[in-house]
């Protein structure tokens, strides 16, 4: 990620207290002070004085109005999470329970995500996201129409990036030579159509072409226009533990809550936030444009030919790398999937 901040490189004993003052930070929420890094580095006051005035100095500690100590600044979370930061290893309880779930194979990929990231959210205290690709990245591969019964049909919709939607339809009095028809035609005419403009080529491109065709052409049109309709206003994203953020003690301002909430529920504000070469994306602070109170963590995943994403939403003050090792794991197998 490029950063307009320019960032130097800090002494071997700077690294160190910042280390301790982010890890001490993110366990008890309250500033830290000389004392505590004076016995855990060995270290006489005055110097580690020194050193916290002077990492303040280069904007990567802040003092607090209410108090001595330091917390560290958007700018000391970046330098730790690009030089300092070492994966956490996952405890062999939390791993066994993931591998549960990804060793069901009772369970979709969906499910196995979902079921994932409530693990995750309920682990971390944090709000996971899933990101699908979206109606208007996929383009219609196909449809296809089973019949259950005399009047119940399953309508099922294929797209080019494996994603599969289907829907429950009551036809009375059609019979399936007519509905076969429909299909034949909607495959014909609109394969290869991005999901989000379906609607439109079904009305204006379709619609004009199944009444010469069909006699129960408005029972029939009126179902498929609704199945497609369905998949377009289906959110592509679905949030687990998005009342955890609540949980933090930084977001008790209702004010802050309702700002943040709504930026949530704006599809394309997660979107725009890019992962780098496919891999693990840390976005602290005013880089998630969200909060600069939070930290969004971010990754692509790609499994039975299905693309997404994944993201795990938390305080600026997150355990950094207990959440990459769970995304790690995650990403790993869902790969594997």
């Amino acid at each position: 990620m490029v950063l307009e901040e320019v960032f130097c490189m800090l002494t071997t004993r700077q690294e160190r207290v910042l280390e301790v003052i982010i890890r001490e930070y993110v366990k008890n929420v309250t500033p830290v002070g000389s004392k505590l890094i004076c016995d855990e580095l060995n270290c006489s006051s005055a110097t580690i004085r020194n050193e916290m005035s002077s990492l303040e100095n280069l904007g990567y500690l802040e003092k607090t109005h209410i108090s001595s100590g330091r917390i560290p600044s958007e700018k000391g979370y970046r330098y730790y999470v690009d030089n300092l930061m070492k994966p956490k290893e996952m405890t062999g309880e939390d791993m066994l329970k993931l591998q549960t779930i990804f060793n069901n194979n009772k369970l979709e990929l969906n499910d196995c995500l979902k079921r994932s990231l409530e693990l995750i959210s309920e682990l971390t205290d944090y709000t996971s996201v899933v990101l699908g690709s979206s109606s208007s990245e996929n383009k219609l591969k196909k449809v296809e129409v089973l019949p259950l019964d005399k009047e119940k049909l399953l309508a099922i919709i294929i797209t080019d990036k494996g994603h599969i939607e289907h829907k429950q339809i009551k036809m009375s009095g059609v019979s399936l030579e007519e509905i076969s028809k429909s299909v034949e035609l909607i495959n014909k005419l609109i394969v290869g159509t991005p999901i989000c403009e379906v609607k439109e080529k079904l009305e204006f491109e379709v619609k004009p072409i199944i009444n010469k065709y069909v006699k129960q052409h408005e029972t029939i049109y009126n179902a498929f226009y609704d199945v497609f309709n369905d998949f377009v206003i289906k959110s592509d994203i679905s949030f687990v533990g998005k009342n955890k953020i609540l949980n933090q003690p930084e977001f008790n301002n209702v004010e802050k809550i309702k700002k943040l909430f709504t930026k949530l529920d704006d599809e394309s504000t997660l979107r725009h936030i890019e992962e780098d070469n496919n891999d693990i994306s840390i976005y602290i602070g005013n880089e998630t444009n969200l909060d600069e109170d939070v930290t969004v963590i971010k990754t692509k995943y790609k499994a039975d030919g299905e693309e997404g994403e994944v993201a795990i939403i938390g305080p600026k003050r997150m355990e950094y790398s207990k959440v990459v090792s769970l995304l790690n794991y995650i990403k790993k197998n869902l790969n594997k999937k």
